[in-house]
């Protein structure tokens, strides 16, 4: 399973590392995952919200179409000059989000990243959860807002905030991989997964 994380300039460093550790130590335990961060922006060098500076691989269009694509978020609350609403004025992000879901990849957000999925046109009449201070920017996008850790529409997965990308990447792990994979990871990191998982099946039906 190819798993991109997108990262940009400003985004939040624990929304995009911890889905990254969680994935990888999935990886190390069996699943079939393979994990990168990329930019999706040509820029290799990214400096993220608090200053931090990662080389990363660029993602481009001619590569084979990823299969999870994981967005952080950042920055959009404090409305700072880079970050996920910087993004989503550019356009790039939620273009490429809006290609490869018609395509078929599965698409996640960790916090305000839900932003980039309602600015792609992916959330309108989809059940979603992002940080409480963007929610009702969530709603006004036409998403329907639900009070979950993790809100997982089948295609469209979504988390609330920051530390939550924790709780996402490891049920992602779970659905993926299964509960023992999920298990495993927990205590080898040493977390317990907190809050409730709100689940749209494929059939229509809320677990």
């Amino acid at each position: 399973m190819r798993i991109e994380i997108v990262v940009f300039d400003g985004f939040d460093e624990l929304d995009a590392l911890a889905p990254y550790e969680v994935l990888q130590n999935a990886a190390g335990g069996g699943a079939d995952f393979r994990v990168r961060l990329v930019s999706w922006s040509g820029k290799k060098e990214i400096v993220a919200a608090h200053g931090m500076r990662i080389t990363v691989e660029t993602g481009t269009a001619n590569e084979p179409r990823p299969d999870l694509v994981i967005v952080p978020g950042g920055g959009w609350n404090s409305r700072s000059p880079q970050g996920a609403r910087a993004e989503v004025q550019s356009g790039v992000i939620p273009k490429r989000l809006a290609e490869l879901h018609q395509a078929g990849t599965t698409i996640a957000a960790v916090c305000t990243g839900a932003m980039l999925l309602a600015s792609a046109g992916l959330l309108r009449g989809r059940s979603a959860t992002t940080h409480h201070g963007a929610s009702e920017e969530l709603r006004a996008a036409g998403a329907e807002l639900i009070s979950a850790r993790v809100v997982d529409d089948d295609d469209l997965i979504t988390a609330g905030g920051v530390t939550s990308g924790l709780d996402l990447a490891l049920w992602l792990v779970e659905r993926f991989a299964g509960p023992a994979v999920a298990h495993t990871v927990e205590r080898e990191m040493e977390y317990e997964r907190r809050g409730v998982v709100w689940r749209r099946l494929a059939s229509g039906k809320i677990s």
